[in-house]
């Protein structure tokens, strides 16, 4: 981070805080957070002023924080409703609204700035919630702190987080004020989704082929079922979105994809995760961790809801999830990453996924 960003940053948090100064002394920005907007861990050097309104000073202490940044890329996922283009404004209003309206552990927002020329582009800053997170890269079962636990300290984890999915699902989203999310004359169906995934997907592929995504959308066309009522939607469910302290959910993070649908929506996206960081990468279920089947059988018992079956809803995710990757590399084309004739659009993780559950699907 450059020093006339990290000045900036003080001056705005010493507001903020109403200190008489602040510094930014560290900036990291951990590896493998987000596809979306940027983030980035500081430490800060808080300097209080004098005591009581006196001439002595308090001695500075430090502090952490978490700033994400609005990405200059296109948004990832799909837009709920229109006039909601800059995803960490979209991110804060959930937060807030979860903050306010229901048990959801989510960190408290320090404050946001929507003038881009503040730091270069909008942002808000959050507390730090320290904690372990189960990784991505590799898969938490291979390696960390999920493989070093216990099996009841890892069945533990699963099922608070579980739980917290539970939670999610039951906030009164009309009364925390999440109405927004749907637009005027539109029902937040499971069908409406389906509809928003397959404009992306049509406009990211461009012409091109994508036959397993192809055959999947004929499939879901016929086969995705209504599921039941609309909730709140997470969105990016699993546990890499997730802060664990002492084996249980301290924080919920990433809520950019946040939308209003049949609850199943985030159900299958969680299972199929769980899949893709299992059978779909060749990574052993350690022992004490739930099975899919198991992890299904505590939704329902934390959520009082019969979902069904949740196969067609896994499609759907890994679905969504090989979408997300064509879009991904697409902006990755645009930033001169990857050269434009690259194949990975078509051959990646989330593809062998989406084909891993297609082929259960099929004998299902």
């Amino acid at each position: 981070m450059e020093q006339h960003v990290r000045d900036a940053l003080g001056r705005w948090l010493a507001r903020r805080l109403d200190a008489a100064s602040a510094r930014i002394v560290d900036a990291t920005n951990p590896a493998g957070i987000g596809y979306s907007a940027e983030t980035v861990v500081l430490t800060a050097e808080i300097d209080h002023g004098p005591k009581g309104g006196g001439t002595t000073s308090v001695s500075p202490v430090r502090a952490r924080f978490v700033l994400r940044t609005e990405s200059p890329d296109p948004a990832i996922y799909p837009a709920q409703v229109t006039g909601t283009e800059v995803e960490i404004d979209f991110q804060r209003r959930i937060m807030a609204a979860l903050a306010a309206h229901s048990n959801v552990p989510v960190a408290a927002i320090l404050g946001a700035e929507d003038d881009p020329s503040v730091i270069g582009a909008p942002f808000f800053v959050m507390e730090f919630v320290d904690g372990s997170v189960p990784a991505v890269d590799p898969p938490y079962p291979v390696s960390g702190f999920f493989v070093d636990a216990t099996p009841e300290q890892r069945r533990q984890l699963v099922d608070d987080a579980i739980g917290i999915l539970a939670r999610v699902h039951a906030v009164d989203w009309q009364a925390a004020g999440l109405g927004w999310l749907v637009p005027e004359g539109v029902e937040p169906t499971a069908r409406r989704q389906l509809e928003l995934w397959e404009e992306l997907a049509e406009r990211e592929l461009a012409g091109r082929h994508h036959p397993t995504m192809a055959r999947t959308f004929d499939l879901l066309r016929q086969e995705l079922p209504p599921g039941s009522p609309p909730t709140l939607c997470w969105g990016d469910p699993r546990l890499g979105n997730m802060i664990f302290s002492d084996f249980r959910c301290a924080t919920v993070t990433d809520w950019e994809a946040a939308c209003i649908a049949p609850p199943e929506v985030d159900l299958g996206w969680w299972l199929m995760f769980d899949r893709a960081s299992h059978e779909a990468a060749g990574a052993p279920r350690p022992p004490g961790e739930p099975t899919r089947a198991e992890q299904r059988l505590a939704y329902i018992t934390a959520s009082g809801r019969d979902v069904g079956d949740t196969l067609v809803w896994e499609c759907f995710a890994a679905l969504r999830y090989a979408a997300i990757v064509v879009r991904v590399m697409n902006r990755a084309v645009a930033r001169g990453h990857v050269p434009a004739d690259h194949t990975i659009w078509l051959e990646n993780p989330a593809v062998a996924c989406l084909d891993h559950v297609l082929e259960e699907y099929d004998h299902h």
